[in-house]
């Protein structure tokens, strides 16, 4: 069986990476704007970060790539919360927050292209399943 390991040193920078994320959506259910808005950067760099890392990696870059996607789709939707453009009206019934579908559909065809075309043309390389 393979045996997937994170060097130390990325691996503190995913828990810490981990502490931002719950600091932003505490922020946000809050809505302590301030402190929202300022983790997106660390939140979202380090997301970033630790998709290049691993990007000799199909299965962790597909899905460290949809986390990424995640937590834009995320900050966005709180950004528009914040700013009360979330309800307004973009076209029809579509409104500002539906926008983050857009980064969160992303993510999820990330997710597809790994287990429905990557992985299966691919079945000797470990990945996550």
């Amino acid at each position: 069986m393979a045996e997937y390991r994170i060097p130390l040193k990325y691996r503190k920078m995913e828990n810490l990476h981990i502490v931002f994320w719950l600091l932003k959506d505490i922020g946000w259910c809050l809505f302590w704007k301030p402190l929202g808005i300022i983790m997106i950067f660390p939140t979202l760099l380090f997301s970033i970060i630790i998709a290049y890392r691993t990007r000799d990696m199909a299965s962790e870059l597909c899905h460290n790539l949809a986390i990424t996607f995640w937590i834009t789709a995320n900050s966005y939707w709180m950004i528009s919360e914040f700013l009360g453009f979330d309800a307004l009206k973009v076209y029809g019934s579509i409104t500002y927050k539906h926008l983050s579908l857009i980064p969160f559909l992303t993510g999820l065809l990330c997710l597809l292209y790994y287990y429905l075309i990557w992985q299966p043309r691919h079945p000797h390389e470990e990945g996550t399943m």
